[in-house]
């Protein structure tokens, strides 16, 4: 190859270097000409705009919901299959339990406080009539008997995480006990699992883009009034889960692990912007484990703390979320609650926070706290239009703390690779998509 070839393709290189824009760039790019958009499509009633910025959405949450069931599946089934490589492995699954409880506690206390100070149902002009039964609510009984499946196939197709996380578990504590007999199964599960997060990251590349439509549709379909109806409601969701997102869990980190909150959102900054355009836990997981794997938690421990998280760990959804909303509709409602009804919210959200599963939204979360209240299920229905809003910055929150758990349970049992903690840079998205490994031939 020639000297000047060999130039002119660093000379590109360079050139090429220079121009790309960062993913959270691109991010917020993609943040303001959605609303741009969905204020075009709204104010001159483009119809075909409308359509347009609401297809790319959909397509963009279709997308990453295609990858949903079968990644649950082997991410969880590899998860608790690594625990035979770490040390103290039941130890280390019961401090994380431990931790997604007491932050849970300290999210929900945040969430009932605030709604309790802002009366989030005042004053907003809605009434009972505005509500609407869903067509799907949780109960304890549902929640309990729909744990386990009738058969291997409806968990899948229904994409009924819970059920596939149950299967999962089973499949992967079978796989234990087989031992090396197991070890074929094991491999293919971990190559199948390493080909859905290299596809899934090719649908995350095209998060920017998916955030125009998504962003776009809710300006367009639901315009700034209905947010203006919901003001306070809406400041509550994103005041709480920023209280716990830039100060609970800093405190904790500085406090518990002994962390720098600083180098802390250096590494975790590109899962959680993902899971604010995303509104997926379960679609940002893979970022999420390597984010947590950059900071210092070992990828044996990783690989089981953060599936596990993705499906049971909901600050923002499960927590703070049905707390506000509880108190929201039993103003909506006129009914009174009492400590034993604000205590039976925590309970529930500690508890039941498995029932959202990752996915986008928390109506399920929410129709279980308001059943477990005996508050009217039509209170779902005042909160459906402003959901998409509030589930970006719930989705952050609960992303954060799939990655604060983890941290914290290693830093105090002394597996935390703490120079590789401090060390960790703020690097673009692109720096933790996985490599191929190359095979000798």
């Amino acid at each position: 190859m020639s000297v000047s070839s060999e130039t002119s393709k660093s000379s590109v290189s360079s050139v090429t270097k220079y121009f790309k824009v960062p993913f959270w760039a691109q991010i917020l790019a993609g943040l303001v000409l959605g609303v741009l958009l969905g204020w075009l499509a709204r104010s001159q009633d483009i119809s075909w705009l409308v359509t347009t910025l609401e297809k790319v959405g959909d397509t963009f949450i279709g997308l990453l919901k295609l990858a949903v069931a079968p990644l649950v599946f082997f991410a969880i089934l590899v998860s608790i299959t690594n625990l035979r490589k770490v040390n103290n492995a039941a130890r280390l699954a019961s401090r994380t339990l431990l931790w997604f409880m007491i932050t849970s506690l300290i999210a929900v206390a945040i969430g009932l406080v605030i709604g309790l100070v802002t009366n989030p149902g005042a004053g907003t002009g809605l009434t009972p009539a505005d509500g609407a039964k869903p067509e799907n609510t949780g109960s304890w009984i549902d929640f309990l008997t729909g744990i386990v499946p009738t058969d291997v196939i409806t968990p899948f197709t229904e994409l009924n995480v819970l059920q596939i996380v149950f299967m999962a578990a089973v499949a992967g504590i079978a796989a234990l006990q087989l031992g090396e007999k197991a070890q074929p199964i094991l491999n293919l599960s971990e190559s199948i699992l390493e080909l859905l997060q290299k596809a899934l990251w090719w649908v995350i590349r095209l998060a920017p883009l998916g955030t125009v439509g998504l962003i776009g549709n809710a300006i367009a379909t639901y315009g700034w009034d209905l947010i203006g109806k919901y003001a306070t409601f809406t400041a509550d969701i994103y005041v709480g889960c920023a209280i716990v997102l830039f100060v609970v869990y800093p405190v904790l980190l500085a406090t518990v692990a002994k962390a720098s909150p600083i180098q802390f959102f250096k590494g975790a900054w590109p899962a959680i912007q993902l899971a604010f355009v995303s509104r997926s836990s379960v679609g940002t997981m893979p970022l999420t484990q390597k984010v947590t794997e950059r900071l210092g938690v070992p990828k044996e421990y990783a690989s089981f703390a953060v599936p596990f998280g993705a499906t049971t760990k909901m600050d923002g959804c499960a927590a703070i979320y049905p707390a506000i909303a509880a108190i929201f509709v039993a103003q909506i409602f006129d009914i009174q609650l009492g400590i034993g009804d604000y205590l039976l919210i925590a309970f529930v959200s500690v508890v039941g926070s498995a029932a959202t599963a990752g996915l986008t939204g928390a109506t399920v979360m929410l129709t279980l706290t308001l059943s477990t209240l005996g508050l009217p299920m039509e209170g779902v229905g005042l909160l459906l239009a402003i959901d998409p809003i509030l589930d970006m910055m719930r989705t952050a929150t609960n992303v954060a703390g799939q990655v604060v758990a983890p941290l914290i349970v290693s830093a105090r049992e002394g597996i935390l690779d703490r120079d590789k903690f401090n060390s960790v840079a703020s690097t673009p998205v692109d720096a933790d998509e996985p490599k191929p490994v190359a095979v000798a031939a």
